[in-house]
């Protein structure tokens, strides 16, 4: 995402990478509410920093990432002392090349949410259940208390918007 200079304002920031940054700290530690702690954590960390962190929006965006990352890996190694991992349990993404592929993942779904945001809500509805979620039409009617003709339309109307307001890239990252 790019951002103009006159958006690296604290509630701009927060808006655009607070739910990004929640999700890759999700990636990490697995529990919804430590991650949400987390990124709100980075911002609070920008504020205290932000003087000595460069007024450009990458510059910005870096930091609170990194912010994250250092928390994630600390609260982890945190755990490991007090209790070993469970078996089922994932180890933590360290090094680069999955850190880099799960900001990438993050950024994606970003973009996704925000586009899906500008969609008529009967549409977002029905692609979150059906493409984020998973469920299946006759399961999307039900829970909706609509036919699945109206799951199926809404579905065609939604993808084409997408498809319209994502670029080809992000629109095919969506499916994946």
């Amino acid at each position: 995402m790019s951002m103009q200079s006159d958006t690296l304002e604290p509630a701009s920031l927060f808006k655009a990478y607070y739910p990004r940054l929640c999700y890759f700290a999700f990636q990490f530690t697995g529990d919804k509410d430590q991650a949400r702690d987390i990124a709100q954590e980075a911002f609070v960390s920008y504020l205290g920093q932000r003087a000595q962190v460069a007024p450009h929006p990458v510059a910005v965006k870096n930091f609170l990432y990194t912010s994250v990352r250092n928390a994630c890996l600390n609260l982890l190694r945190h755990e490991k002392v007090v209790e070993k991992f469970a078996a089922s349990q994932a180890a933590p993404p360290s090094d680069d090349t999955t850190v880099i592929l799960t900001m990438i993942r993050s950024e994606v779904l970003g973009e996704i949410n925000r586009v899906l945001q500008t969609l008529p809500e009967a549409c977002q509805e029905v692609i979150r259940l059906g493409y984020i979620e998973g469920l299946k039409n006759q399961e999307i009617a039900h829970q909706l208390n609509i036919s699945v003709n109206t799951v199926k339309t809404q579905k065609k109307r939604g993808l084409h918007m997408l498809r319209q307001r994502l670029d080809p890239e992000m629109y095919t990252l969506f499916f994946l």
